[in-house]
């Protein structure tokens, strides 16, 4: 069998990344969109491209029936269902090869055998496959705490929850299960022990329909924020080879119990004394295949083309040279619980030779309705140290501009001494997250670029303009005020000095400046009320002060505000106008880009106004509730 045209049935990083690799084997290409990806970046790599009416995703891209329509329609033979949304849905896998299609991933009987975490394991159990023994939360005792529950259904971090105390069990279990109902239309939630300090090690497997199944080496994912991945590298640093082989061994077993064929991941915990027990099978592509295909030199989705075709896998795969390091890189503010960010993308410039995945270009909107994942920056190199070196100096230097993103995080996560010494465990963010996030390079120099840029004149601008007005007294300093990340910067200088620096050049674009001695290159990019500064000094966002405060920026003391736009998913049982609340009170929870958000008291007091409800729709800056803050005693 020989295909010949491809539909995409995804958005985003993968549906390029997809795409791209069709091309190059000569297939036609398909994509589908939902109405606010109309003119996204996969839809303009696409040969041709179906609508899917709608914005949300269960009016489209989870719509099984008109992503097939859409196939047929277009002339595609095959689908690729990329990660997320119908990749692992075994009824939309049988309904694509009853059209007559070809499915790119494993038999819908895998699909279906691994679907249910809970099912999962008795057959792992049954291969011999090491687990952890579930727990069954009516009869949890202290004994058994730490506490993770978990949706039986779907992954991504969705309806999990870590119990620490039995008094939060039911009220966490009711919240597991609300999520993995929205998520995953499924409301199924189990309970394994917590493992502290833990590893998340994983091996990619590839099947074909001939008996042969390879192990691609192992990798760790332990880095994580909300039970999702933000680094994730291979091999899996410091195991030793007799766990590495046992993993190997261990996915391979769970791949042949269930007749696996395509691309897939096996995933584990290990524990901090080397014990691993199986977490999951993803029947799917991983978001982190990466760093896989640079380690073994393999395109993992033409593999997964060609093992759909009928052809045979070697019998043994190629070689693994080096290490690779992928970070991801998201559109949120990791220091206000990992706020999702919306609205338009000026720049994404990453420098080096890393590899970048991406479903954004220059200029295009990120919106409310999916994940906030703007790409994924990969390196390899010969060595792990050289490779994490290359990946924080190329997200160091990279230009990002309109939304504010989680680079200086991943930066300083790959420098962090922990992670340059390989001790990975799934309780980094717990323990280092305040210290990763607190202040920021300070952002005296940039401000003093941006006033420099803004102050120079253009190009084209007249001799006189260009050349300065005449004075026969010198002139008073200029000043310009700023605010990066809250804080607040005034710089005052003269057109041709600033104490302790020389201004070299300026000009709308670049400042040169030079600093005790050392000359810097300040890049500066003007972008409606927002001047973005980017040098080897670190990068900033900068906001002009106004001379006099907008009244309209003026808001009623205790007032919560939406702080993005999203769904009022669910209101603090018992809430309403005149109840007491304590100050960290979580009072209502807003779904949004794929996440839950918890809005809290900003204070112990009583609630005045309570203006949402459950099902509600709000926009960004929608007055939620008001908190009247109690008197001091």
């Amino acid at each position: 069998m020989t295909l010949h045209s491809l539909l995409v049935a995804n958005r985003g990083e993968i549906a390029v990344r997809i795409l791209r690799t069709a091309r190059t084997l000569g297939l036609a290409t398909v994509a589908v969109h939902s109405d606010p990806d109309a003119e996204a970046l996969h839809v303009r790599e696409a040969d041709a491209a179906v609508r899917l009416p709608g914005a949300a995703p269960a009016d489209t891209y989870l719509r099984g029936d008109l992503i097939i329509k859409a196939a047929l329609t277009a002339g595609a033979d095959a689908i690729h269902p990329g990660y997320g949304f119908l990749s692992e849905n075994a009824d939309f896998a049988r309904a694509v090869e009853d059209a007559g299609l070809t499915w790119i991933g494993p038999p819908p009987e895998a699909i279906e055998a691994m679907a249910s975490k809970t099912r999962a394991k008795e057959l792992m159990r049954a291969a011999g496959v090491p687990l952890l023994d579930p727990v069954d939360p009516a009869t949890a005792t202290p004994a058994d705490l730490p506490l993770l529950l978990k949706a039986a259904a779907g992954g991504g971090g969705r309806g999990m929850r870590v119990v620490r105390e039995l008094t939060d069990l039911e009220a966490e279990l009711d919240g597991a299960r609300a999520e993995a109902r929205s998520a995953f239309g499924d409301g199924e939630v189990f309970a394994e022990p917590y493992v502290e300090r833990g590893r998340h090690v994983e091996v990619q497997i590839l099947a074909d329909s001939h008996g042969t199944v390879w192990a691609l080496g192992t990798r760790d994912c332990s880095l994580q924020r909300r039970h999702q991945k933000v680094i994730e590298e291979a091999p899996a640093p410091g195991l030793p080879e007799s766990l590495r082989e046992r993993l190997h061994q261990a996915a391979v077993a769970a791949a042949r119990a269930v007749s696996y064929r395509g691309a897939g991941t096996v995933e584990f915990l290990v524990t901090a004394d080397g014990h691993p027990y199986f977490l999951e099978m993803n029947t799917r592509l991983q978001v982190e295949h990466p760093v896989t295909e640079a380690v073994f030199g393999l395109d993992l989705v033409a593999l997964q083309l060609r093992v759909a075709e009928g052809a045979a896998l070697p019998p043994t795969p190629p070689a693994p040279t080096g290490h690779a390091v992928e970070a991801r890189l998201y559109a949120e503010d990791p220091a206000q619980d990992w706020r999702p960010q919306t609205g338009v993308l000026h720049t994404l410039a990453v420098p080096g030779a890393v590899r970048v995945d991406s479903g954004f270009a220059d200029g295009d909107t990120v919106g409310i309705h999916y994940d906030p994942m703007l790409a994924k920056v990969i390196a390899h190199a010969p060595t792990r140290a050289e490779a994490v070196r290359a990946l924080a100096h190329a997200l160091a230097g990279a230009r990002i501009h309109g939304l504010a993103t989680n680079r200086e995080l991943l930066v300083r996560s790959l420098r962090h001494p922990e992670f340059t010494a390989g001790q990975l465990d799934t309780g980094f963010y717990d323990r280092h997250l305040a210290t990763l996030t607190e202040g920021c390079p300070d952002a005296t120099l940039s401000a003093l670029a941006a006033a420099l840029a803004e102050a120079a004149p253009a190009p084209d601008a007249p001799l006189a303009a260009r050349l300065g007005g005449w004075r026969n007294v010198r002139s008073q300093p200029q000043t310009r005020r700023y605010t990066v990340a809250g804080a607040e910067y005034e710089v005052q200088y003269h057109p041709v000095n600033h104490p302790g620096t020389r201004i070299l050049s300026t000009e709308r674009n670049l400042v040169t400046l030079e600093v005790e001695g050392i000359r810097r290159q300040f890049h500066v990019k003007q972008k409606s009320n927002k001047t973005y500064v980017d040098s080897a000094l670190g990068s900033h966002t900068l906001t002009p002060v106004p001379r006099f405060a907008d009244p309209q920026d003026l808001t009623e003391p205790g007032s919560l505000l939406a702080p993005m736009p999203g769904t009022v998913v669910r209101v603090a049982e018992g809430l309403a106008v005149g109840s007491p609340v304590t100050a960290g009170q979580p009072l209502l929870w807003l779904e949004a880009m794929k996440m839950e958000h918890r809005i809290v008291s900003p204070a112990s007091g009583t609630l005045t106004a309570l203006h949402a409800a459950t099902g509600h729709q709000v926009e960004f800056g929608a007055l939620l509730a008001v908190v009247q803050e109690e008197s001091p005693s």
